[in-house]
């Protein structure tokens, strides 16, 4: 087992841990709001809020797909490592992490079902950049609109009409993640 491998945990795994649901549920429930979230040391080429999230909301029972890039030996040794998770394929997966690009098609994860709308996929998309612009963002926990730059608008406007059920989306970039829940409604810039 490498030093790569082992670093890149939390230092205090309870209290971190604790720091970063706190900081993803935020986001979660305040669509297009950008949230910073604490940073551990990890492997290229996952991002530290990529991180941090998997090492917060996922464990042995969490089936994870990592795509494109991030499926790579040290990203794998260290989410065994730190988390446990099992390694999947798309439609398997709880959570799935890479660029949009890699993730996509989005038709790929599961939605959920009518008795388990909960028992769908969020997928953590890996952004060059997270800004607060773009096409505008309405619904739940968002007082007027808020906007987030999203790599296009189709995907999420088709899983909008699918709720209850629908996949839940965390962007990542850096230290700082963004959620867009499949509550939300997005439409173009005006």
């Amino acid at each position: 087992m490498g030093a790569k491998t082992l670093a890149g945990g939390f230092g205090s795994a309870a209290v971190d841990a604790a720091y970063s649901f706190r900081g993803i549920m935020a986001a979660m429930a305040r669509p297009g709001t950008i949230q910073r979230i604490l940073a551990p040391d990890v492997p290229a080429p996952l991002s530290p809020a990529a991180a941090a999230v998997l090492l917060t909301l996922s464990d042995t029972d969490t089936p994870v797909y990592l795509a494109g890039e991030t499926d790579c030996a040290d990203v794998r040794a260290w989410l065994a490592f730190h988390s446990g998770a099992p390694l999947t394929g798309p439609s398997e997966a709880t959570f799935a992490v890479g660029t949009w690009d890699a993730l996509s098609p989005v038709t790929s994860y599961h939605v959920g079902t009518a008795e388990y709308p909960d028992r769908s996929a969020t997928l953590v998309v890996e952004c060059a950049e997270l800004n607060a612009s773009g096409p505008v963002l309405t619904g739940p926990g968002i007082k007027k609109e808020s906007r987030l730059s999203l790599p296009e608008i189709q995907a999420f406007k088709m899983n909008r009409a699918l709720y209850p059920l629908g996949i839940d989306f965390i962007f990542t970039c850096g230290t700082t993640c963004a959620a867009l829940p499949r509550s939300t409604e997005v439409s173009e810039c005006m």
